[in-house]
């Protein structure tokens, strides 16, 4: 009994400490929520609600951005000691709509959006209603793990590149032990790994929690990378399967490939692309039996020079294949590119990606043929017997050569995409302004570089995502922090939000880990090894509690568990290190990614800030039946700070202690945290994190 008048006069207490027209107690977003259902179709009824302190006397009302300028009046529909919920229900419409909302105190006007509230509206911010758009729900949230296929693990040595196998950019292939460091031409450059290696290793996967994996791409390919696909309509045996292996390498000064009658052999043998296509029906097969979704990369901006298309290496001049649009004006393929004068036969005079040579940019508007293969193309590793489960899109924005083009062809492809597999994710990489594609017809969502990987980089290290700027005073300024934050999530549509690819790395970027230094480079002007120096593992894993916590799909990228360092490509390439992995950051993600399925509030809860101050964030996630509190110290010294948690609903709880990190190490504390008065109390040691639920 005194433990219930005890809570009912803390509650009381809170009451009337928010009397008054409390704005942090203001609150809505897009999730289900505030906005159910939180994926209409047009015509139906959507209820909208907005968070207010509760006894006030304020109006509120909901604001469309339409021809009509519709304003509903929102009405008090629940209410509680600490909090006040008004709600409006209206006909969702047939076309997307933006909306915000308007709270009336005393005479005076302000305006809610994903910017918070405000006197003034900036419109930039205001919420997005699409209808009909939805996602597939297994992506919400979901853990992505992002393979870079030839650095991951050697299943299959006799599938291995051979050195000397090839030319290529005027460098022959290099087969190197998986130890070797990497060296100059890494494009050129093979490890070994491929799709029986991460075959090999899907127990390993499993037991770290992964359920997506993406692959960089996998088709026929002269490069390690294979961002400059040579056929879209197979896997490259080189990491798939070689049957026939017959052909000569090039030996002495002959770097000709017409010499290379091997790799010819190894990359067009029916036999060996054909059996490459099964083992990746049986990859993606087994995926599924482990509980794992398998998204592609995609590359339809442009394809590499040896294309059988264009076939500038003469691959398939011999071949039952037509002439590559190098060797000859009336090839098929002609319009497929670009021409900018030129004779033939070997024309080098198309327009490349970003003036590239070896990446010939596809000519989508001059060729109806090309538009309905790549969208065949698209259709068909979605579809059986392949049931891969999405994108991943390359440069999706620059596809094309105008913005008609572009949004034509997208539509085209989520069209036949969907079709053919309605489950399937279509993921664009992509900066800036996003949601002309946010639509519902184009792209899900997004890699998500402007609203989670910048920022968070230059939060915790100062410098930038390539390690190549240094802005020391954006390094523990939390509220440019969560400006940005703010600004570029308001680009996402929840539905997007929630799918986004929420990465600390990648193969574009330096390793997380050696942005933790703090030290700018590149692997050619500083060297290797200066990748791991003054690096900071405690930040290391302050950021993989917010990526872990956070909105969206975080994305691990294949290493970043095991301690991997490296500077942008092609550095950030290295190979797994397998039996030198650190244990502790393996185990944190091991932890993490368990803490997620037992608590699916961060797949889809509320988001909100609740305390910064310099070097320190804190956020809840929640909803009506979980919360989680994070909180983030990256200054160099211990901190103590009172944690607003009443912003996410916790007002007389105690919380549990699910993770803290410091010292180079992890713990879960399983203790009680006790609130008072809807604030917590926080002594935080220097570079560390902690999550609490309940």
């Amino acid at each position: 009994m005194l433990l219930v008048c005890a809570i009912i006069g803390t509650v009381q207490r809170l009451a009337e400490k928010h009397m008054y027209f409390n704005k942090q107690a203001i609150f809505s977003d897009e999730t289900k929520q505030f906005v159910f259902p939180y994926d209409p179709s047009p015509g139906d009824m959507v209820t909208f609600r907005l968070r207010a302190t509760a006894n006030t006397n304020v109006d509120v009302y909901l604001h469309f951005c339409d021809a009509a300028g519709t304003v509903c009046k929102m009405e008090l529909a629940e209410t509680s000691p600490v909090f006040d919920i008004y709600t409006t229900s209206t006909t969702c419409p047939q076309d997307a709509v933006r909306y915000f909302y308007s709270v009336v105190y005393n005479g005076q006007i302000f305006y809610y959006n994903k910017r918070g509230l405000w006197e003034n509206l900036v419109e930039h911010y205001n919420f997005r209603l699409v209808p009909g758009l939805t996602t597939p729900d297994w992506a919400k949230g979901a853990v992505m793990y992002q393979i870079y296929v030839d650095r991951f693990y050697n299943g299959d040595p006799t599938n291995d590149v051979i050195g000397h196998e090839y030319a290529y950019n005027g460098i022959t292939a290099k087969a190197l032990s998986w130890q070797k460091e990497i060296t100059v031409g890494d494009y050129c450059n093979f490890y070994g790994g491929d799709l029986r290696g991460i075959i090999d290793k899907m127990e390993y996967l499993q037991q770290l929690g992964v359920e997506v994996i993406y692959l960089n791409p996998i088709f026929v390919s002269p490069s390690s990378h294979k961002y400059d696909a040579q056929d879209y309509d197979f896997v490259d045996p080189h990491f798939g399967v070689i049957i026939e292996d017959d052909g000569d390498i090039l030996r002495f000064e002959r770097i000709d490939n017409k010499h290379a009658t091997r790799y010819k052999t190894r990359t067009t043998s029916r036999a060996n692309l054909e059996a490459s296509n099964k083992l990746l029906a049986e990859f993606i097969e087994k995926a599924h039996t482990h509980g794992m979704k398998v998204i592609l990369d995609g590359v339809f901006n442009h394809c590499g020079n040896y294309h059988k298309w264009m076939d500038a290496a003469g691959f398939y001049a011999s071949n039952e294949s037509a002439t590559g649009a190098y060797h000859s004006k009336d090839s098929p393929f002609h319009d497929y590119f670009l021409w900018d004068g030129g004779e033939w036969p070997a024309n080098d005079k198309y327009s490349g990606w970003w003036g590239n040579p070896n990446h010939p940019k596809l000519n989508f508007e001059s060729s109806q043929k090309l538009f309905a293969n790549v969208i065949e193309i698209g259709k068909k590793w979605v579809s059986p017997p392949y049931n891969a489960d999405g994108w991943r899109l390359d440069v999706a924005a620059d596809l094309g050569s105008s913005p008609e083009m572009n949004h034509r062809f997208w539509q085209a492809f989520h069209k036949a995409v969907k079709g053919a597999n309605p489950n399937a994710i279509i993921l664009a990489e992509h900066y800036g302004d996003p949601s002309h594609w946010l639509n519902g017809r184009e792209w899900d969502t997004i890699m998500n570089y402007d609203a989670f990987m910048e920022p968070i980089t230059w939060f915790l290290t100062g410098v930038n995502k390539h390690s190549e700027e240094s802005r020391p005073y954006l390094k523990n300024d939390a509220q440019a922090f969560e400006n940005a934050m703010r600004h570029h999530m308001s680009y996402l549509n929840v539905h997007a939000l929630q799918t986004a690819m929420n990465q600390l790395s990648n193969h574009d970027h330096s390793r997380f880990m050696t942005r933790t230094s703090g030290n700018i480079g590149r692997w050619h002007t500083v060297g290797a090894l200066a990748a791991s120096v003054d690096i900071n593992k405690n930040i290391m894993m302050e950021a993989i509690v917010f990526q872990m916590t956070w909105p969206g799909a975080p994305t691990i990228y294949y290493g970043d568990e095991a301690g991997l360092v490296g500077w942008t490509d092609p550095d950030n390439r290295r190979t797994f290190p397998w039996g030198r992995e650190d244990e502790v950051l393996t185990a944190l993600h091991k932890t993490l990614t368990t803490l997620r399925k037992c608590f699916p509030v961060l797949r889809h809860g509320s988001v909100e800030f609740l305390h910064n101050d310099y070097g320190f964030i804190s956020y809840g996630r929640w909803d009506s039946a979980q919360k989680i509190i994070v909180a983030i110290n990256n200054r160099d010294k211990q901190m103590e700070a009172i944690v607003p948690v009443w912003k996410v609903e916790v007002v007389d709880e105690c919380l549990t202690g699910l993770v803290i990190t410091g010292g180079n190490n992890f713990h879960e504390p399983k203790q009680c945290y006790p609130i008072n008065g809807g604030e917590l109390k926080l002594t935080m040691p220097a570079y560390s994190s902690i999550i609490l639920g309940g």
